[in-house]
């Protein structure tokens, strides 16, 4: 049985995230945490993590648009429509569940994979003779990277409200790929 041709179902659950997908979920978060612990020691370690976290959101973002259906960027409920009407579902104490990203996720994935490419764009620009030392590449370097860590906290907390209110382990999904129909 399938939801749709390349959505398998076992038994209950249905796979939604794809390996490919987890895997660049989580070397997004190694790679974050690594250049956040690096930060007061530029240097090369720092920016090889940077590179690979760049080379991260390059695939990603590839990936949203050739890889399997919850992966796609077209399957993203981006739409402010959406956005608000979820808000007001919520408020009401009926937010709708989706099998993939529901609206707020649907924006953070986009707006922290964009943070995640300018910081890194920021930080490479900074190793280069044109524009190291200036002010407002460092400044944009730091702002962003500063602005990262409540956007990252708004993510978890976004996560656990869902799965609490939902009823389901979305980090364990994101590690085994599978959610409840």
């Amino acid at each position: 049985m399938r939801t749709k041709a390349d959505t398998p179902v076992t038994g209950s659950a249905v796979r939604v995230w794809d390996p490919f997908q987890r895997l660049l979920h989580w070397l997004l978060v190694v790679t974050v945490v690594v250049s956040w612990l690096t930060r007061h020691n530029p240097g090369r370690l720092h920016e090889w993590i940077g590179y690979g976290a760049l080379a991260v959101v390059v695939s990603r973002g590839a990936w949203g648009f050739i890889g399997p259906r919850f992966a796609r960027f077209s399957e993203f409920a981006l739409a402010p429509t959406e956005l608000v009407r979820y808000i007001r579902a919520t408020r009401d104490g009926a937010p709708p569940r989706y099998l993939g990203h529901n609206p707020p996720g649907s924006w953070m994935s986009v707006v922290l994979l964009l943070m995640v490419a300018a910081i890194c764009v920021t930080g490479w620009m900074y190793t280069t003779d044109r524009f190291w030392g200036i002010a407002w590449v460092g400044n944009t370097h730091l702002w962003l990277t500063n602005a990262l860590i409540p956007m990252v906290a708004l993510h978890v907390l976004g996560v656990a409200w869902s799965s609490w209110k939902h009823r389901e382990n979305l980090v364990a999904a994101m590690v085994h790929g599978r959610k409840r129909l």
